[in-house]
């Protein structure tokens, strides 16, 4: 069954988190900390606070607002807590300018020419306008959780972005990074291609360095993707 759009994981999948936190910290805050270390530290607050929205024990909140709450947490971690509400303010948009992978602005362009393509992130609208006004990415739709009200992997999360883009799961490919996005997506019915990035997490990354099933494609770029697409259209 033809492929109709392909829904695109954004953090860790088509952007460099680690790295640009690390560099732009250091900037903001000056210092001789771990920058990567502090990098990381805030990204694992990051499903930890998406699933206290999950299981209903807060109402949903953007992902702004909850990478601000784990600053405020982080910053009291690394004695960096004297801070001002303007450099905090910064740092959290940190996230709206993310740096891309070097294949994805080319890759992403191609693989539109011939699906629809969107964002399917756990980012809020706003982050994902300027992240990819910075990123030079360019989708059809930008979906995920704040569109669907439901933070990934929520099986709604997958099957409402479908709908919304007028075509049944089975029609849709999930493109991630993350095995277990492709997991979650797999079961609400959609396709699967998983594209390493095998330095997210830095030169000791020990997760999401290969396939964990047989997904339906498994590619090592952007480009690969849609050249292996084009070869089954």
């Amino acid at each position: 069954m033809a492929i109709k759009a392909l829904l695109f994981d954004v953090f860790g999948t088509l952007v460099d988190w680690r790295t640009t936190v690390a560099r732009d910290a250091q900037a903001i805050i000056g210092g001789d900390a771990d920058w990567f270390a502090f990098a990381d530290a805030w990204r694992a607050l990051y499903e930890p606070a998406m699933e206290r929205v999950r299981s209903g024990e807060r109402d949903f909140i953007p992902l702004d607002k909850l990478h601000r709450e784990n600053l405020d947490q982080v910053l009291i971690d690394f004695d960096l807590d004297y801070l001002n509400k303007d450099a905090r303010k910064d740092l959290n948009r940190i996230w709206h300018r993310l740096d891309p992978w070097p294949d994805v602005p080319a890759g992403l362009a191609k693989l539109k020419k011939k699906r629809a393509t969107a964002a399917q992130s756990n980012a809020n609208i706003a982050l994902m306008v300027d992240l990819s006004r910075h990123t030079g990415m360019t989708f059809d739709a930008i979906l995920g959780a704040e569109v669907t009200g439901h933070y990934k992997p929520q099986r709604r999360a997958y099957t409402k972005a479908c709908k919304m883009l007028g075509f049944k799961a089975e029609r849709c490919m999930m493109v991630a990074a993350h095995n277990s996005d492709l997991a979650a997506a797999k079961m609400a019915g959609l396709k699967t291609a998983f594209i390493p990035r095998r330095t997210e997490y830095g030169p000791s990354q020990s997760t999401d360095l290969e396939p964990a099933q047989e997904w339906d494609f498994v590619a090592t770029s952007l480009d690969d993707l849609a050249e292996q697409l084009n070869a089954v259209d």
